[in-house]
């Protein structure tokens, strides 16, 4: 086995949580007195993390200009936001087709699984859980588990060191130019899927190491054994 650590994005790669953060985002903005969005705006503020879809929320666009929000305004717009969330029954987030499936062969396969996310690592574990995936996973990071998040290579880095594994046995896998990017600056190989939440960017664009439009095609080439 070439590779050994396959590490995952969450949201988007694994999960559709989009109708839960839309509601949450909505009742954030509601609580403010502000209008509301329909999810299929929200989808595309989704994959950078809590704070950023709050900012892109409060301003109504995906680019927050510098000045646009002051940070006391955004410091209490997330606590709102986070109470929301916390408070969904996580019953709208499904995971997609053939993830639970191929997650547990890759398992059973001896790979070491891994997961980083831009989430606020407070809600990961409830979620993984419902899945019955708490188990799958050797590391879990969140958005907040260190002072950076992806892209920034970091959290990548830190999974390998914890684990003991060199990066050159470890891949990256996720839908987004976050996950591509942290994948790349850390000098790993990187495997892109195209359904999740990407802003409207074909992942193809980021030149990963290979991208699928389907979980189950990208299990059947890791399982091949072929990097």
């Amino acid at each position: 086995m070439n590779k050994q650590l396959l590490i995952f994005d969450f949201d988007g790669t694994l999960i559709d949580s989009v109708p839960d953060l839309a509601d949450a985002t909505n009742a954030m903005l509601t609580t403010l007195g502000k209008d509301t969005y329909h999810i299929e705006t929200i989808r595309n503020w989704i994959g950078n993390g809590s704070r950023l879809l709050v900012e892109r929320a409060l301003v109504g666009k995906v680019e927050v200009a510098e000045g646009e929000l002051t940070v006391e305004e955004a410091d209490h717009a997330e606590q709102i936001f986070f109470e929301a969330y916390k408070n969904l029954s996580g019953s709208k987030t499904v995971a997609y087709p053939d993830v639970d499936d191929g997650l547990k062969k890759l398992h059973a396969a001896g790979y070491t699984l891994a997961l980083v996310t831009n989430k606020p690592i407070r809600f990961v574990p409830k979620i993984l859980q419902s899945f019955g995936w708490q188990d799958l996973f050797s590391e879990v990071m969140g958005g907040d588990s260190l002072p950076v998040k992806k892209p920034d290579p970091a959290p990548l880095l830190h999974v390998c060191e914890t684990l003991n594994i060199s990066v050159e046995q470890a891949v990256m896998i996720g839908d987004s130019r976050n996950d591509m990017l942290a994948g790349q600056n850390a000098n790993m190989d990187t495997l892109g899927l195209s359904y999740g939440y990407n802003y409207g960017q074909d992942i193809r664009e980021l030149n990963p190491t290979e991208a699928f439009d389907h979980f189950a095609d990208l299990i059947a080439w890791v399982m091949k054994d072929i990097f």
